[in-house]
């Protein structure tokens, strides 16, 4: 009927005025219900056009979710065929290799492993075969094995009663670089735990050139900074793991986790015979510095506790790894993790470590003077060692930065803080730093003295 509206779509509410007339108020309920079945609708044909997008997606990962990973993407066919496999590659092809030239054969099967999963770490030493050297303050060293050193370590007069610093190596010694970088750091640790001799020493030489008109160098004024330096002792293992890796393959297929699971079941057993762990410094090189960030992790599992230090020097790519396992160095595998990188674009990995990590003359393929990649990844240690030497603590300034070019342009965002065996233990980030090509590597006074740094860090601990 004209002016009918349907009952359906009106409702009514009933009312009185103040003289008490009933009156009824209509309202027309329809476009309220557009309102609200119209949006739904909407939503409806969103969520099937949601769920038509996710079924096409899922059929497509089914058919090729690696298509994009593929190596040919990013490698053309000659350079794919072109890519040694780990049986041609040799210690000595690494070492006659200019740098670049090793640093991208090295950055291809790395890749090429990780796209692919087909390098399952396989190599685990045996105890029986690691050779392990407990050097003595005069410098003698005293041979063991990995599976005894800790009864032969606890065997020596005093063992244990200051800092105990545990070497694991990374490289065969039968590259030169390598074998150099260790002597340094062995001599390195000799002087340092038996500095009051040294001190001694020093002095009657510094005496015998005062009483003749002999002048002596700057070179010469290393008993200066020998009878300035901090008296300290200590206890030096060397666990040379790197032995093993007799040839590149082991390198590469090397177990680190179970590696350094065998190795942190030696510290367990360090610590059940009385060596606080707070007195333990665990360093790692190259790969090993994984292997020890392993054995942190096993310690702790163990034990509850945290080993006091961890250096990585390089630590490595890791070229062989089970997919579903975390792994590597870092942070919080002992109470402070440091780590030097020399290589990062070649052997070394470009994935920060630690608490701090440093990074001489900034992310590179390798530091200057260094001509292969072997000696691009034992310039970690050559540096460390002029910082364990007496004196030369602070021979590495550095500052927090993101690159050379900010570096150098006195753009640093901090103080500066020093690199090496007397870095302070609060430290966080990323450090950068200028060495120079031949030993002595650090620059004591850099050119522009950081000035523009505010001053030095001092450590809160």
């Amino acid at each position: 009927m004209p002016g009918h509206t349907s009952p359906a779509l009106d409702a009514g509410v009933a009312t009185r005025d103040g003289a008490g007339r009933s009156h009824q108020t209509s309202f027309n309920v329809w476009p309220d219900l557009i309102q609200f079945r119209f949006p739904t609708t909407i939503m409806s044909l969103r969520l099937c056009l949601l769920a038509t997008c996710l079924l096409v997606a899922a059929h497509a990962s089914k058919d090729g979710s690696n298509s994009q990973l593929k190596p040919t993407k990013w490698l053309t066919a000659s350079e794919l065929e072109n890519v040694p496999s780990l049986n041609d590659i040799t210690w000595e092809r690494l070492e006659n290799q200019p740098l670049e030239q090793g640093a991208k054969m090295i950055e291809k099967i790395y890749h090429v492993g990780q796209i692919k999963h087909d390098l399952t770490p396989s190599f685990v030493p045996s105890p029986s075969n690691v050779p392990v050297w407990i050097v003595k303050s005069n410098g003698q060293k005293v041979e063991c094995k990995l599976n005894n050193y800790v009864e032969t370590a606890k065997a020596q007069p005093g063992f244990g009663e200051d800092e105990v610093t545990i070497v694991l190596t990374g490289l065969p010694q039968s590259s030169p670089a390598q074998k150099k970088a260790m002597r340094k750091l062995v001599q390195a640790y000799v002087q340092k735990n038996n500095l009051q001799q040294l001190q001694k020493n020093a002095q009657e030489q510094q005496q015998q050139l005062k009483s003749s008109d002999y002048d002596y160098t700057s070179s010469e004024e290393a008993a200066d900074q020998w009878k300035s330096a901090k008296a300290a002792s200590g206890d030096l293992i060397i666990i040379d793991l790197g032995s093993t890796l007799t040839n590149f393959k082991r390198y590469a297929m090397l177990d680190v986790q179970n590696t350094g699971a065998m190795i942190g079941q030696t510290l367990i057993d360090l610590t059940n015979k009385g060596v606080p762990q707070e007195i333990i410094h665990l360093i790692g090189q190259g790969i090993s510095a994984h292997v020890a960030g392993a054995a942190g992790n096993k310690y702790t599992a163990q034990t509850g506790h945290k080993l006091r230090r961890i250096t990585g020097l390089d630590p490595a790519k890791v070229l062989s790894k089970r997919p579903q396992i975390l792994g590597g160095l870092s942070r919080g595998d002992a109470d402070f993790v440091d780590a030097i990188h020399t290589s990062t674009f070649a052997m070394g990995t470009p994935i920060r470590c630690g608490d701090v990590d440093f990074y001489p003359n900034g992310p590179s393929t390798g530091v200057p003077g260094s001509e292969n990649v072997i000696e691009a990844v034992a310039r970690a240690t050559r540096y460390f060692a002029e910082s364990v030497r007496p004196g030369s603590e602070r021979n590495f300034p550095s500052v927090p930065a993101n690159s050379l070019k900010q570096y150098k342009e006195q753009d640093g965002f901090g103080k500066r803080a020093y690199m090496g065996l007397q870095v302070d233990f609060d430290l966080r980030g990323d450090y950068i730093l200028e060495v120079n090509p031949k030993s002595p590597f650090g620059q004591r006074t850099p050119a522009h003295k950081q000035a523009a740094y505010h001053g030095v860090h001092h450590a809160q601990n």
